[in-house]
């Protein structure tokens, strides 16, 4: 049996761990979060490839050196998908759609600052270029509240070894439809809408993220998308990817994506989503055994 390293040990693990046993390979915890790794020891586990890499990524280069692990989405993978400005980048040049968007490096003179937010109608996105989960992601809805918002970035960014010190500038579209969708090996794999209760969209709340509190409904998205989806994985260069989409009534827009994404419930993914995501694995030991 293949033995798969998953360095986090949440809901992704949990949901992998039965039917990827099914499909002979073991699932097993690979931890990248403790603040120790012995680096002139043998490792008392082994394991035969990795899944994501972590997201500390000083650690995965140990632990992939310490353990000789290949992963499925490997560092190169995961940076490219964490720098969302480079990745609207890339699929804007690649011709796929994606919102209009300035990125802006910190610290920026407010002379400038107004001058780049010409180009948007209010309110504007703005998007720290490298967290996930929607964190620091805030709304401006005039100049003074975006000099305010920068105002705190730039506090961050003086006092915390934060490593990317640009944001993004982003159009922001009103009662867009929110998909997460998942490519597999350069193919669709399914996808779910993510809302918003009532109650929340009435107390003013417009961010989509499950982590803070939206809904992911399974959807059978449309045969556009589903290629959008598909094109943006092939650009990127990455097997296994999640691609936000926001969808209007008169345009689809790739948002961002994510090459560390959560595994959701079987029954939100196409029937053989594990079958081929267990031929991915499988796939990417083989080639790394063969050299």
């Amino acid at each position: 049996m293949l033995r798969l390293a998953v360095t986090a040990r949440a809901e992704t693990f949990d949901r992998l761990r039965d039917p990827l046993a099914a499909r002979d390979i073991e699932v097993a915890h690979l931890s990248a979060d403790g603040r120790t790794i012995r680096l002139d020891a043998t490792p008392v586990e082994t394991f035969d490839v990795g899944f994501v890499y972590p997201s500390r990524t000083s650690a995965g280069e140990a632990l992939s050196a310490l353990h000789a692990l290949p992963w499925v989405n490997d560092r190169e993978a995961v940076l490219t998908s964490r720098n969302k400005g480079g990745v609207l980048a890339r699929l804007g040049a690649a011709g796929l759609p994606v919102p209009e968007t300035t990125m802006v490096s910190s610290p920026i003179d407010e002379a400038d600052l107004a001058a780049a937010a010409e180009a948007f109608d209010w309110p504007v996105v703005v998007k720290p270029n490298s967290t996930t989960r929607g964190t620091g992601v805030a709304k401006a809805t005039d100049l003074d509240s975006l000099l305010g918002i920068v105002d705190y970035l730039d506090l961050v960014h003086d006092y915390r070894a934060t490593g990317d010190k640009t944001f993004l500038l982003q159009e922001y579209l009103p009662d867009a439809r929110d998909y997460r969708v998942m490519v597999v090996d350069g193919e669709y794999a399914g996808a779910v809408e993510r809302r918003l209760s009532d109650a929340d969209r009435e107390a003013g709340r417009w961010k989509h993220n499950v982590h803070r509190g939206a809904e992911a409904a399974g959807v059978d998205l449309p045969d556009d998308y589903r290629r959008l989806a598909e094109r943006t994985a092939d650009a990127l260069g990455v097997s296994y990817l999640g691609v936000d989409l926001l969808a209007t009534d008169d345009r689809v827009v790739v948002a961002e994506t994510n090459a560390r994404p959560t595994v959701d419930a079987a029954t939100k993914y196409v029937d053989d989503f594990y079958d081929r995501l267990a031929e991915l694995i499988r796939r990417t030991a083989d080639e790394y055994r063969r050299g």
